[in-house]
């Protein structure tokens, strides 16, 4: 059963890179490398389950953290073309 859920999110992490090299818009990129993130974490995380190593569910976890991270500041420097620079901050005034 776990054999075909490896099956089938190898299915879906191709059809997700195609996606990623065919995307019309940078964002529809994003959102298949988001993709491709979260299937890579699902199938790390039957992988370890299939050998009974579940260590690697602690893996799956923190590398879907870093996925979201990722995600969002990749769209925050397509949106704003910096990631928030504190030098470039406007001035606050001073307490009276």
């Amino acid at each position: 059963m776990f054999a075909a859920a490896a099956i089938a999110l190898l299915v879906t992490l191709t059809l997700a890179i195609v996606r990623a090299a065919l995307g019309p818009t940078v964002f529809d990129r994003v959102q298949a490398a988001n993709t491709i993130g979260t299937v890579a974490m699902l199938l790390l995380a039957v992988m370890g389950f299939l050998t009974r190593r579940p260590d690697f569910l602690d893996l799956a976890l923190v590398y879907g953290l870093l996925n979201v991270i990722g995600t969002v500041a990749v769209l925050k420097y397509f949106r704003r073309g910096d990631l928030g620079d504190p030098d470039d901050a406007p001035p606050t005034e001073a307490p009276r």
